[in-house]
């Protein structure tokens, strides 16, 4: 893996650990020779990221839509920042630079950016590994709803496994490494479906 999509919050929450686990986390990635894809801002983890990754000489892209440049909160010491009109070519970008995705601790359009690197993975828009990081048992209510969902059967044993989970970073990559793409869902016959 050369580039990692890192998905994760533009807030800084008021528990440390969060801005410290960015922080680490971009100058981890940095020290292993990966490139780090991100929203292109500087304020919260998203900030730490970028900057954790600078800091240790690494190769840092942002993708940003307009309309937050124009709000100023736009990394401007990148490697590169590209700038697109929609969130949706924001997350295309993500997917066409990066060769997999690892989400960190974030809200809402973190977990956007999380559903639709597995949807697209279950449709065979992407194969590239999807890596969560449940720092601090962050995402143990959102593990737990993903098996639920399985269990109930609206994710597909064929997918249970595309979303990758670990504690801590040097796990989730060694599984990322790892990973084999699923059966999406276009190679499925109507009765798998």
């Amino acid at each position: 893996m050369k580039r990692l999509a890192v998905y994760c919050g533009s807030a800084t929450p008021a528990d440390p650990r969060y801005m410290a686990l960015a922080h680490e986390v971009g100058a981890s990635l940095a020290e292993r020779g990966i490139g780090v894809v991100y929203g292109g801002g500087k304020a919260g983890l998203m900030g730490a990221v970028a900057d954790g990754a600078l800091s240790a000489g690494g190769e840092v892209i942002g993708v940003i839509p307009t309309a937050l440049v124009n709000l100023e909160v736009a990394h401007r010491g990148l490697t590169e920042l590209h700038v697109v009109e929609t969130m949706h070519q924001r997350k295309q970008a993500f997917t066409d630079l990066s060769d997999g995705f690892v989400t960190l601790p974030g809200g809402v359009g973190t977990l956007d950016e999380l559903w639709e690197a597995i949807s697209w993975a279950q449709l065979g828009y992407h194969a590239k590994p999807v890596g969560l990081l449940n720092a601090f048992a962050y995402y143990d209510g959102l593990l737990a709803f993903n098996a639920h969902m399985a269990e109930v059967g609206f994710v597909r044993s064929a997918h249970r496994d595309i979303l990758i989970s670990a504690d801590t970073l040097d796990e989730l990559l060694e599984k990322m490494a790892n990973f084999t793409p699923a059966k999406t869902v276009v190679q499925m016959r109507v009765d798998d479906l």
